[in-house]
């Protein structure tokens, strides 16, 4: 279902939206076309009653669904915001006493610009086997953790330069959990069907109609098409049209570039 959700959302948009329309037409004649003559008249009848049925059925998991994404997706955000918060305290624990920031702030500003630029999207955001960032995150362990270790720093810079460091790679390992989640397949087929057979149903409802009172049903169609379209763009904050934003990492990277993280007397 990958390549589902990573699609363009123009694209999703205009093939939800085209699927939709295209069920619609093909309940209508169909229907004329297999339903026999002499029970043509107890379609409506029959279909009718399983509107607010379907309709409702519809509306219940597309709310849910389209409520766990948008939720999962400001979950996504907030992971990128704590991730950003650690690079941050690490800088700050590297400018205390007796400590040489600019190894660690050399490493920790190359480490997030190659997650910017090789982690954070596509396959590599959800496995995080990428060899450059991989190098990235040993260049950062071997600076903290050679400053960590001179005998003269004291057992609290030390932790706290220790602790900070923690903070960065486990923020990094929970973003790449989130990234490799994925949609249960069987709750999309359930949605997915759902608002076909409403499609379906309605379509059933005209085909004794007019062609131009047949269009009534294109908005039902609309808005299915446009609920999964929209399920489908939020289900992949990292591999889909809403690429969730890496904007508070990129603040680190500038206040290192810019010097804020400035040291204190030795």
């Amino acid at each position: 279902m990958d390549w589902l959700t990573s699609l363009p959302a123009l694209v999703l948009v205009a093939g939800w939206l085209l699927l939709a329309l295209l069920v619609a037409a093909v309940a209508r004649v169909g229907v004329r076309a297999l339903v026999p003559a002499t029970e043509q008249d107890r379609v409506p009848q029959i279909a009718m009653p399983l509107m607010p049925t379907l309709g409702a059925a519809f509306a219940i998991f597309a709310a849910l669904s389209l409520a766990s994404e948008a939720g999962y997706l400001r979950a996504a955000e907030g992971l990128v915001s704590d991730e950003a918060a650690a690079a941050s305290r690490l800088a700050w624990a590297a400018t205390s006493p007796r400590i040489q920031p600019e190894p660690i702030h050399t490493a920790l500003r190359d480490y997030l610009q190659t997650t910017r630029a090789k982690e954070w999207s596509g396959a590599a955001a959800a496995s995080g086997d990428d060899p450059s960032t991989a190098r990235a995150v040993a260049q950062l362990e071997r600076s903290v953790r050679t400053e960590a270790a001179r005998p003269e720093l004291g057992s609290p810079a030390s932790t706290e330069l220790l602790v900070s460091l923690d903070g960065v790679t486990t923020s990094r390992r929970a973003r790449i959990a989130a990234a490799s989640r994925d949609v249960p397949s069987l709750y999309v087929v359930t949605l997915v069907v759902s608002g076909l057979a409403l499609i379906v149903n309605a379509g059933a409802l005209t085909f004794r109609s007019s062609l131009r009172t047949s269009l009534l049903i294109t908005g039902i169609g609309s808005v299915v098409g446009l609920s999964l379209a929209l399920l489908f763009a939020l289900s992949a904050p990292w591999n889909g049209p809403f690429i969730v934003s890496g904007h508070p990492l990129d603040a680190v990277v500038q206040d290192l570039k810019s010097g804020f993280f400035h040291s204190g007397p030795s």
